[in-house]
């Protein structure tokens, strides 16, 4: 608790110096230039002047005189530095001999901060004497939650946010949260309209594009467009991202840098191509789009009449996801943990991981529930899988934040699967355990700031999982569900953190993805977490949908699951929706004589008042009767 109150003052300091010494950042600047002009044009004169403000201003020791000898006047302002950073009572000589020598530091603030023990760089990526903002404005090419945390990283660095809405979306939160927003049409797949997206970013006069997760994000396409048109995209390369989108070729490529891979083929020609593939690796096996991922394309095959009958149905589903059929065969891992690295990379060719993600519980290839760390991982196990995911990223030279994942199988082998080149919808758990905003570092190393951290300043803290919202029925598989948000109350307290969307009157539409929220848990050890997780659930409240609440709690209470004993076939083994079903059973309640009589009477007076032909209802009766059913539905129904 001391330290942080101390991190907390040291970063107060740091904050008060950069705006207190904006003024002087113009004037230092413009000095800067006069020296340097005055050096080339008048080197004798500038000699002079320079040897007088050295021996007279500034009392000067050996090691700073060598300093000084360097031809590069930024390190003049070192010597300032170390004139004010000697008295402060913390620093001794050898501590300031290694903060003046530090080649990285570019101005006096950043003596200043190293000096007092912390480092703008978590704090700002750029120094006080250099721009003022990282970008003049960014526009988010998405929607829905993604789209409000995004908003929320660009508020805190002071940068104008632009949003785009669809007719659907006029009345989001996004919409009234952003400092300007345009609308892009009224279809839905306006958020795929990549012409008319660049067109409103030169409009909106922004510098940068986010765009999020899903719908453009891991576009090469919309990348390369934004760097023809100069507006920085924010996240890898057009080029990193066309490499690492065909997941045959990314698979090679880190292959290359000796991170283990799953046996199997390129893309594929036809069946018979298939079918020869699987006899050489052997069964089971698992076809895949080469284009993208997300569990679209996939099919599992255990022999070769199977292999024949889901191969035409691979390809026409890769190609209606991706627009490629392209499908390739890999070995099958059975029963795998599917576990995830996050990696931050800078333009500079500095990278580290900020350790793993478990992301085993999934239906249909889709993540539904994540937490980090995994319970599966060791020291010695996530050392070597974060050096691993380093290596691949290094590979293919990522710049920006993205994801390395891996299957782990029983016997603790790991596998490279691909690399997702966006901010990933579970990226929360991972700020929480490592104290790393991670979309605003996105944005940071965009700007072609250095990567702030080393990975010995990684330090994991405590656990976090998340749930993933959706409206959808668990009991009717998981088909989405519509309608309009009739009451919702999100839980609080400590350990909770909410990101939302939804609101009392919020319509939930069929035209895009169904996650309504992320829920997520976190306390010092994993038993802690999972505790607030299940108080947090009992008390989450969305009404006017379908959720899937009910299949979380499930999960939650589920032995294996609470001792961490889980695989991607978790929820079929363990019958997970089966179980669902009888909770909801003996959850029922058998109406009690004052229900019937309430019921029967508001029967006969329906029936009555149809057949004497009065079709007007007193609305006092008409609340009356709601009130009635409404008591009666819940303490009948399971909700």
């Amino acid at each position: 608790m001391k330290n942080q109150k101390n991190d907390s003052r040291k970063k107060a300091v740091i904050r008060l110096l950069n705006r207190s010494l904006v003024p002087a950042a113009y004037t230092y600047n413009l000095l800067k230039k006069a020296v340097k002009s005055a050096k080339k044009t008048a080197p004798l004169i500038y000699n002079e002047i320079e040897v007088l403000v050295k021996s007279h201003i500034i009392a000067l020791n050996k090691s700073e005189k060598n300093v000084l000898k360097s031809p590069n006047i930024e390190k003049f302002s070192n010597i300032i530095t170390a004139s004010i950073v000697r008295k402060l009572p913390s620093v001794d000589e050898a501590n300031l001999k290694e903060i003046v020598s530090d080649k990285k530091s570019k101005s006096f603030i950043d003596f200043l901060a190293r000096s007092f023990g912390a480092a703008t760089e978590h704090e700002k990526d750029y120094s006080l004497l250099g721009k003022e903002k990282l970008f003049k404005g960014v526009l988010i090419a998405n929607r829905g939650e993604i789209a409000l945390r995004v908003i929320r990283a660009c508020k805190e660095f002071g940068i104008k946010v632009v949003v785009i809405y669809s007719a659907q979306d006029k009345d989001s939160l996004a919409v009234k949260f952003a400092d300007k927003a345009y609308s892009i049409g009224s279809s839905a797949l306006a958020y795929l309209d990549v012409k008319k997206i660049i067109s409103i970013a030169k409009k909106a006069k922004v510098d940068a594009i986010h765009p999020g997760y899903g719908f453009l994000a891991e576009n090469a396409n919309f990348a390369k467009l934004c760097e023809k048109n100069k507006i920085t995209f924010i996240g890898p390369s057009s080029k990193t991202i066309k490499t690492l989108g065909d997941k045959v070729k990314a698979k090679y490529s880190v292959k290359k840098a000796h991170v283990p891979v799953i046996e199997g083929s390129k893309v594929l020609k036809n069946v018979k191509h298939a079918i020869k593939v699987a006899n050489e690796i052997g069964y089971p096996s698992i076809l895949k789009a080469a284009a993208g991922g997300g569990g679209k394309g996939m099919r599992i095959v255990r022999n070769e009449k199977e292999l024949s009958k889901a191969f035409l149905s691979a390809e026409n589903e890769a190609k209606l996801s991706f627009g490629d059929k392209s499908i390739y065969l890999e070995k099958y891992v059975e029963n795998p943990r599917h576990i995830e690295f996050q990696i931050l990379s800078d333009k500079h060719g500095n990278i580290i991981h900020l350790g793993e993600r478990e992301c085993s519980i999934q239906r249909r290839h889709q993540k539904l529930i994540e937490e980090a760390p995994s319970p599966a991982l060791d020291d010695e196990l996530r050392e070597q899988m974060g050096n691993a995911a380093i290596s691949a990223i290094s590979a293919v030279k990522y710049e920006g934040a993205g994801t390395v994942e891996f299957l782990l199988d029983r016997n603790k082998n790991f596998y490279f699967i691909e690399v997702n080149t966006r901010i990933q919808v579970e990226h929360a758990i991972t700020e929480i355990v490592t104290g790393v905003d991670l979309v605003k570092e996105q944005i940071k190393l965009a700007a072609g700031a250095t990567l702030a951290y080393r990975q010995e300043d990684i330090i994991f803290s405590g656990h976090a999982i998340e749930c993933r919202i959706n409206a959808e029925d668990p009991l009717n598989n998981f088909v989405p569900s519509t309608g309009t948000i009739a009451n919702y109350l999100s839980p609080v307290g400590n350990g909770i953190r909410v990101s939302s969307i939804c609101h009392v009157g919020y319509k939930v539409l069929p035209h895009f993805d169904s996650l309504l929220s992320l829920l997520v848990c976190f306390g010092k050890t994993r038993e802690e977490a999972l505790a607030r997780m299940k108080i947090a659930l009992d008390q989450y409240i969305i009404e006017g949908v379908e959720t899937t609440i009910p299949f979380h709690k499930a999960v939650f209470n589920n032995e294996n699951f609470v001792r961490g004993r889980v695989t991607t076939s978790f929820i079929d083994r363990e019958k997970i929706i089966e179980q669902i079903i009888k909770q909801k059973k003996s959850k029922v309640m058998p109406l009690t004589a004052e229900d019937r009589i309430q019921l029967v009477t508001s029967a006969v007076n329906e029936y009555l008042r149809k057949k004497n032909g009065n079709n007007k209802i007193n609305p006092w009766v008409a609340a009356a009767r709601q009130d009635t059913l409404q008591s009666t539905q819940e303490r009948w129904f399971w909700k």
